[in-house]
């Protein structure tokens, strides 16, 4: 991928999380995204570093930022960038992770059977994913990390939630679309599978279809992001998608 299309592509992130966001503040090589309504959630309040930095000063200007919140959460863009920020926020306490861009390369699928549902389709089987995978959180977190995705309708000129049913009906595999066709652009986000519908085809039924709409709105570049840490991506490889960029997420409670 050439790099004006990857800086497309990282643009195109950082002005999501502004646009998603209920407020945002302008950093030294960044900016502080905060949403009160989902204080719980680490995503919709953090720092996103998008341009040159001091990484030697970052923690500072984290600590300045997120200072109100229990915990602290920054996004780095860029692959050179975070790579240059790692040992100061290491030292300051920060877990490093980092995150995979990954375009899709191969033929676009004809079509899958999954739809575009609302959120309140998607409500029953996100609640469930979010206790199994945070078994110890309260009520109310779990109610946030699920109703902050309406919020995400802010973040692009069109946004779908993808659901794949089952033969009763119920929403099984989900994901995000994105879609911003004047930038002949697309990312696919947050795929999952409720637990016990795992295995059956649902999630390839899911991204299918997302990518087939994508392609249809005119969307050349369709992407979306992977755990680097993760067995999804390889899963997202054998469907196509081929890794072109390298982001760094740095976390502390």
């Amino acid at each position: 991928m050439p790099s004006s299309e990857l800086h497309i592509i990282n643009a195109f992130v950082a002005d999501f999380a502004r646009r998603q966001a209920a407020r945002s503040v302008d950093l030294p090589g960044g900016f502080a995204v905060y949403d009160d309504d989902f204080a719980h959630s680490h995503a919709d309040n953090q720092v996103f570093i998008d341009g040159a930095v001091d990484p030697e000063a970052l923690p500072a200007v984290v600590e300045e930022a997120l200072g109100h919140l229990p915990h602290r959460m920054v996004t780095v863009l860029d692959d050179a960038t975070g790579t240059a920020c790692a040992e100061p926020l290491v030292r300051a306490g920060y877990t490093q992770s980092s995150y995979l861009l990954m375009a899709h390369t191969g033929p676009v699928p004809a079509g899958g059977p999954a739809e575009v549902v609302d959120l309140e389709a998607l409500r029953g089987p996100l609640t469930e994913r979010w206790r199994g995978f945070l078994p110890d959180a309260g009520d109310e977190v779990v109610r946030q990390l699920v109703e902050r995705r309406a919020a995400r309708r802010r973040g692009a000129a069109v946004v779908h939630f993808i659901g794949a049913r089952t033969e009763r009906g119920d929403v099984a595999s989900w994901a995000d679309l994105y879609l911003e066709p004047e930038r002949e652009l697309a990312q696919i986000e947050d795929l999952m599978t409720a637990e016990k519908h795992l295995g059956r085809g649902h999630g390839d039924a899911v991204l299918a279809t997302a990518l087939r709409m994508a392609a249809d709105a005119g969307c050349g570049t369709r992407f979306l992001t992977a755990d680097a840490a993760d067995w999804l991506r390889n899963w997202y490889e054998r469907r196509g998608f081929t890794v072109v960029g390298r982001s760094h997420c740095f976390s502390r409670e």
